[in-house]
């Protein structure tokens, strides 16, 4: 149609007497095929490009001191100061940006530089880090600034055409374009919730929670990390995909501080070709239940150990992380259809996701006291606080770690997402019974601790 209008129009300007005219340049316009590609994007910048920002944040880190050299020298911890530099997406006009949440991570102080160069404090709505995903906010003071549209209705296609914006190495705002190089990806470990578009758009340091957009100009990922060996884009970088973002950017604006994704009660495994002959199936297509949580959802509409998930409402599933991706993008008390074979026969079942449970409750302590786990911070396991934490909810019993401030803790080894099994050889069931199994005479302490798949058993003297 474009086309013909503009035919049209030329063909009436030579009915025209001939009248001399200044000769002026031709807007630009978006390239509206392959062949027309020699035009510009220009339209798309001058859109989006208002509302990308700069985010800037610091945090003091307090220097560790060799204990003998302090003892004889006197010497104090030392504290310097780290500065992060990233980019973000205004998406609402009264202020509220998202970002990267590694962008912020462990800020004393956020500031934003929008496009006109003014400098803003921020303050953090929500922080994201399984997803790692943030929401800031700026006063404004009443002042309505540009924005970029979320697109969660499309869905982009490989090939396609797309800029990402940003501020890398901080020389300024920079635009670069490509195309979608792949989708759901979903093996890089780059967060909890891996599905990305990959785009050979280039992305380097800085360019993280700045935007990837469309042809429309609308928001379609968050540029977040890049595959390179030299740490500069090599033409493989990974986004967010627009319907977490959005999802994250409506939790914090509903004023909730933080995100509780449902679950189907399911542990999973993704399917191996040896597998996927072993149930008969043609390809690996699929992840096969391992476990079910008594009265889950996944246990309430009838799936057993052995199954394979297929699809989730129709999408197919070819990882744990695209089911996880799937799932977690419902909200707790929706509505997800599953396509499950169980040997050569398949069925639809429709279950209802919720939040994992919260049980028991996490009674979280701090062990104090002279024992290998003084400075660690413990709560009781359940499938609500290992998810969060980072750990397998499926956990016979044991208390997890959440965090290690120094003391004999630290020193030893210990992390947050470890879980504390047995004492003594007394089984660990919950955090008031650890620091009774802590606090109980002894010469010494023998450490059951469940670190990922690995079971590790140590001595520790009194």
């Amino acid at each position: 149609m474009t086309r013909g209008l503009l035919a049209f129009a030329a063909s009436a300007c030579l009915a025209l007497p001939a009248i001399a005219q200044p000769s002026l340049p031709e807007p630009t316009r978006v390239p509206a095929d392959a062949s027309e590609m020699r035009l510009s994007f220009a339209p798309i910048v001058k859109r989006v490009a208002p509302a990308v920002v700069n985010v800037y944040s610091k945090r003091v880190v307090r220097a560790q001191v060799d204990p003998f050299w302090s003892f004889f020298a006197g010497a104090m911890p030392r504290s310097r100061t780290e500065q992060s530099l990233g980019s973000g997406s205004i998406v609402r006009s009264d202020g509220v940006i998202l970002t990267n949440h590694h962008n912020i991570d462990g800020a004393q102080e956020i500031r934003v530089v929008t496009s006109d160069r003014r400098e803003w404090p921020a303050t953090v709505l929500l922080d994201d880090p399984r997803a790692d995903l943030a929401v800031l906010k700026i006063d404004t003071k009443g002042e309505k600034l540009p924005t970029i549209p979320i697109d969660t209705q499309g869905s982009p296609q490989v090939g396609d055409l797309v800029l990402a914006i940003g501020d890398p190495f901080g020389v300024g705002q920079t635009v670069t374009n490509g195309i979608v190089s792949a989708l759901a990806r979903s093996d890089v470990g780059i967060n909890d919730y891996a599905f990305f578009i990959q785009t050979d758009a280039a992305i380097n340091p800085g360019n993280s929670g700045g935007p990837l957009v469309d042809m429309n100009g609308d928001l379609i990922g968050i540029n977040t990390a890049i595959v390179s060996s030299s740490g500069a884009s090599a033409g493989v970088g990974f986004a967010i995909p627009a319907v977490m973002a959005k999802q994250v950017v409506e939790t914090a604006l509903s004023g909730s501080h933080s995100i509780v994704r449902p679950w189907l009660g399911a542990k999973t495994q993704t399917l191996t070709d040896e597998m996927a002959h072993s149930f008969g199936l043609s390809a690996p297509v699929g992840v096969v239940v391992t476990e079910v949580w008594p009265g889950g959802p996944a246990d309430k509409a009838g799936l057993h150990s052995g199954d394979v998930i297929e699809a989730v409402d129709g999408a197919p599933i070819d990882s744990e992380g695209s089911l996880t991706y799937r799932v977690a993008t419902h909200r707790s008390g929706e509505s997800v259809q599953l396509t499950v074979r169980r040997g050569k026969a398949s069925f639809l079942p429709r279950l209802t996701v919720e939040p994992p449970p919260a049980v028991p409750a996490e009674d979280k302590r701090t062990i104090a006291g002279r024992n290998p786990l003084a400075g660690a911070t413990v709560v009781n396991l359940s499938p609500a606080s290992a998810i969060e934490n980072g750990s397998d909810p499926f956990a016979a019993h044991g208390v997890l770690v959440t965090s290690v401030a120094g003391g004999p803790a630290g020193m030893i080894g210990i992390r947050s997402g470890d879980i504390i099994r047995q004492v003594n050889d007394q089984a660990v069931t919950n955090t008031a019974g650890l620091e009774s199994l802590l606090a109980a005479p002894a010469r010494g302490w023998t450490l059951s601790i469940q670190r990922g798949d690995q079971v590790i058993t140590a001595r520790f003297e009194g």
